[in-house]
């Protein structure tokens, strides 16, 4: 078990002075950390993000995937994290037909937390999935057992209460994978990362996120091929729509003792 308070990727420790009815209590609570993370592909900078700088192998492998620099892991050869000033520089290096094909559509993206749409200058710029995933349905006890399972693995949300969560489940509820940031798509694009490396099959589960489901987070689970995603908070209008069009159940208000599907009229 990973003490989220003592890794200084994930979060540091913050003294605050609490004032309550003129008692005043001095004490140390941990803080989630951000910080930017300069991502280059080949010897050109991509993107600056605002992250939690932990799992960030796992979150370049998501990110190039959800942004369309890459088609499957294979095409990332290495990837070289490198300490500088207060952040990271992340250099990846693709495959020589990646990186001819990400020059030919390059934009330069100026990231912020939770944030998905900073730097595009037109719609046509918009990460896209190729077609329709499928939907599948989820059934409530495999919702309610994830959801109990999530919340005991969110360890760094628990120590900070400043951090989003995603997963994937396998299709019984089971959690095979958590990830967090401080930024909501940070961390599903993570915790597709990590499904990426470990060769995890997107048809056999389901994404469960714990913040609010926007438009972006269905266009990167149906990206990655997941055929439904869970949400503990609520979706938008264009969510609902973006799920409709690329196939993607989408599941939200999500709590152990029910659901709400999502569907357009």
């Amino acid at each position: 078990m990973i003490d989220a308070s003592n890794d200084p990727q994930r979060a540091f420790q913050a003294r605050i002075v609490r004032y309550d009815g003129g008692v005043s209590e001095t004490k140390e609570i941990a803080v989630a950390v951000e910080a930017p993370i300069n991502i280059l592909y080949g010897d050109t900078p991509y993107a600056v993000m605002m992250t939690t700088p932990a799992d960030i192998e796992d979150f370049v492998y998501g990110f190039s995937l959800t942004e369309g620099v890459i088609a499957k892991a294979a095409e990332i050869r290495g990837v070289e994290i490198a300490r500088q000033h207060e952040g990271y520089v992340v250099s990846v290096n693709l495959t020589p037909d990646a990186l001819r094909r990400h020059m030919a559509r390059r934009r330069n993206l100026s990231g912020r937390t939770s944030c998905g749409l900073c730097g595009v200058e037109d719609f046509t710029q918009l990460p896209t999935a190729p077609g329709r995933v499928g939907e599948r349905a989820v059934a409530p006890q495999a919702i309610a057992r994830a959801l109990r399972a999530l919340h005991a693995k969110q360890e760094l949300f628990r120590s900070t209460r400043a951090v989003h969560g995603a997963a994937w489940c396998a299709s019984s509820g089971d959690v095979l994978l958590v990830r967090e940031d401080v930024g909501r798509h940070n961390a599903l694009d993570k915790t597709i990362g990590a499904c990426l490396r470990a060769d995890l099959a997107p048809g056999d589960g389901f994404a469960l996120i714990t913040s609010r489901c926007s438009f972006e987070m269905i266009e990167k689970a149906a990206i990655f091929g997941a055929p439904a995603l869970v949400a503990v908070s609520a979706p938008t209008s264009l969510a609902i729509q973006r799920a409709q069009d690329l196939g993607v159940t989408l599941i939200a208000v999500a709590r152990d003792d029910g659901a709400l599907a999502f569907v357009t009229p």
